[in-house]
């Protein structure tokens, strides 16, 4: 086997590199059947980007677009790469307030959105957040010409202007920024981190380093490739030159057949889809369904010790946890080298080149496996929040980025998360912001006070509980009032709640701020 790929100056060099290695090797396929080898998806992507430029797009522009994961958007990754625009990748089940947040923060020029997908009709919905703005919304459905070619436009690559070098790789600090990733929202509302091509391709190290990846390796992706996650992976499988499989909506009962018809020989990536698979090979009975299979990896949110021995019982293989942040991603990884019992709550060891250290409260730096917030620095670090104002908060003047999650650090290197500073939910591997759902909430007639939090849920991770002190003149609301409620408000349906609590007061200490380890104690199941 060939050594992996260095990381160079920009993604497209990448691109190019592994096209000109192995042009006939397969490597992206989707749920449809289609697939595209190396050298195809090169080709593929500056025909692509041959078609943006016609229609006007620039290496001055920034380019919003929310499409599901399937071969198009992948493509359109790379043809984005292609002409050296700054683009901003946008989770497809975002809805009109986030996507009018994002947009207007960025000034985007463009935003390409699915047209009409699973029934919601992403264009009314462009149109309306970008209202007033400059920015042009293209509808991707326009494109679509049959069954098997890629829903892109399409051009002559020889009419492309020169490819853009995006800064100089012996300097990293005059990188230009070429990627935007939104926050899934850990505070009030979600947070556009800057990244350069090499910081987010650095995000390939702990998989380069820990998992192991090999040619032959095929990874299903059952995430939005839109998340960094997928500019990640598919860093990751180019550098080594293997496959992926692109979900483009995971389905617990159809999906995991697919990808073991397809020859999965890794699977992720949270708990939801480790619940799928082990579903699916009790039904398949005792030949194992996935036989192919080599690692489980997760990343999204802590993987309970129960899950874990059902997983190596069940499927025959440990989950290999990771930790990192869309500010910082890949930031800490398990390898599947590592001994048995660090599968068992451990996300691992810092990848390559990422410096971690725990500090206090105080400011100190913690040693002897205390306690303390998670800093680290190191090459996938962001390069700010597109709000510079966050920036002071967010980073110390030696360049460690505070992450606002609470772990220790053991004797042996190994990375355990205990808790976190932010007040999020994870719900399916998703951050969610219990503030800004609050802040929904909060102009429904019937609240008076409201606090959500998040409770342990087996199917999603954790799901939002809004805890409700109702206004006078109402006696009773049901969830569903509050679901619609926030529907209208434009909220994205994975931070509407999906269980309420009414009380008659909020547990608040003397500043008044609200005690939520007293409601989650409350909502905690009795033992």
């Amino acid at each position: 086997m060939s050594e992996p790929i260095a990381i160079g100056s920009s993604w497209w060099e990448l691109i190019d590199e592994r096209a000109t290695l192995t042009p006939d090797h397969p490597f992206v396929s989707d749920e449809r059947g289609r697939w595209l080898t190396f050298g195809q998806f090169r080709d593929g992507a500056e025909a692509a980007a041959a078609g943006l430029h016609e229609l006007g797009i620039t290496a001055d522009d920034v380019v919003s677009w929310q499409l599901p994961t399937t071969l198009e958007a992948v493509v359109l990754m790379a043809a984005l790469s292609r002409l050296g625009t700054r683009q901003n990748p946008i989770i497809p089940i975002l809805r009109r307030a986030e996507v009018k947040l994002i947009t207007s923060e960025l000034d985007s020029r463009w935003l390409i959105v699915p047209g009409t997908y699973r029934g919601f009709d992403h264009v009314q919905m462009a149109e309306e957040a970008v209202a007033g703005s400059r920015c042009t919304v293209i509808d991707a459905s326009q494109w679509a010409t049959g069954t098997g070619s890629l829903a892109l436009p399409s051009g002559d690559p020889s009419t492309l202007p020169p490819n853009v070098d995006p800064g100089d790789v012996r300097d990293p600090a005059r990188d230009q920024v070429r990627w935007y990733y939104y926050s899934s929202g850990t505070t009030a509302t979600a947070k556009g981190a800057k990244h350069t091509d090499r910081s987010g391709m650095a995000a390939s190290n702990a998989q380069i380093a820990y998992h192991g990846l090999q040619q032959d390796d095929l990874f299903p992706a059952p995430f939005p490739i839109t998340h960094i996650g997928g500019l990640m992976m598919l860093t990751a499988y180019m550098r080594v030159g293997s496959q992926m499989l692109l979900i483009e909506g995971f389905d617990p009962i159809a999906s995991p057949i697919l990808m073991a018809e397809r020859g999965a020989t890794l699977l992720g990536s949270a708990t939801p889809f480790f619940h799928a698979y082990l579903a699916a090979q009790r039904r398949h009975g005792d030949t194992p369904l996935f036989p192919k299979l080599r690692q489980l990896q997760a990343g999204g949110a802590p993987i309970t010790p129960e899950l874990n021995a059902e997983c190596i019982r069940v499927l025959g293989t440990p989950i290999t946890n990771a930790w990192g942040l869309t500010e910082f991603p890949a930031a800490t990884s398990l390898s599947r080298d590592d001994p048995p019992h660090m599968f068992n709550g451990s996300v691992g060891r810092p990848a390559p080149g990422v410096e971690l250290k725990v500090v206090g409260l105080d400011g100190r730096v913690i040693t002897d496996d205390g306690e303390g917030e998670l800093w680290v620095r190191g090459p996938q670090l962001c390069h700010g929040y597109v709000d510079s104002s966050l920036d002071t908060d967010a980073f110390d003047t030696d360049g460690f980025f505070r992450t606002g999650d609470l772990g220790t650090v053991d004797s042996e290197g190994f990375v355990h998360l205990t808790g976190r500073l932010k007040d999020v939910i994870i719900r399916n591997a998703e951050n969610l912001s219990a503030q800004e759902i609050e802040n929904v909430l909060a102009e429904h007639p019937a609240v008076a006070d409201v606090a959500v939090v998040g409770v342990p849920d087996p199917r999603t991770g954790e799901r939002a509980c809004a805890i409700v002190v109702l206004a006078p003149g109402y006696e009773s609301i049901e969830v569903s009032d509050l679901a619609e409620h926030c529907a209208a408000a434009g909220l994205a349906k994975q931070k509407i709640p999906e269980q309420l609590l009414i009380v008659d007061e909020l547990p608040r200490n003397p500043l008044g701020k609200v005690l939520k380890h007293v409601l989650r104690k409350q909502l905690a199941p009795a033992s």
